[in-house]
């Protein structure tokens, strides 16, 4: 059987690597978030932003492949959300990470404060939290229920609190 060609931005697709601990969450809930959080019948337009779950092992594959299968009975829709194998994975560019967080000079400032080295600023949850929250993801109540653990001053929180209010 030959391999599936899926790379066809030089030799990338845009994706996101996501370490988790199954004491807290498993692998059949985080498939069932994908299926959530995408448009999964949507045509890939190209290899660049494909819409695809890579598994790590033949575990992974068979329940990515039957919630796969699960999904598009659900929704009656055919789903192009292909299923492949993790080949290698590549960090984004050091100016793709933490993108939008970078465009909030205060907040910026202050996670430069807790991790004044870049690959720490990278790998640091409370960072990607941020970034996503000044992206306009996430509720209210979400921000609430966790401000206190992002590392931020007041005043931190205060600009971080307007921007979900947006």
């Amino acid at each position: 059987m030959e391999a599936p060609t899926y790379r066809r931005i030089g030799d990338h697709t845009e994706t996101v690597e996501l370490d988790y601990d199954p004491a807290r969450i498993t692998y059949a809930r985080l498939l069932e978030i994908i299926w959530e959080s995408h448009t999964p019948d949507s045509r890939n337009v190209s290899g660049q932003y494909m819409h695809a779950i890579f598994y790590h092992d033949d575990e992974q594959r068979q329940m990515a492949a039957a919630s796969k299968i699960t999904h598009a009975e659900k929704t009656g829709r055919s789903v192009t959300t292909e299923v492949l194998p993790l080949r290698s994975f590549t960090m984004a560019e050091d100016y793709h990470q933490k993108y939008i967080l970078k465009q909030h000079a205060d907040l910026m400032q202050e996670m430069l404060r807790i991790y004044p080295q870049h690959r720490d600023l990278v790998a640091s949850t409370a960072a990607a939290r941020l970034n996503g929250y000044a992206g306009g993801n996430g509720s209210h109540d979400q921000l609430s229920r966790e401000l206190s653990n992002l590392g931020l001053s007041t005043a931190g929180k205060q600009i971080l609190t307007g921007l979900i209010r947006r």
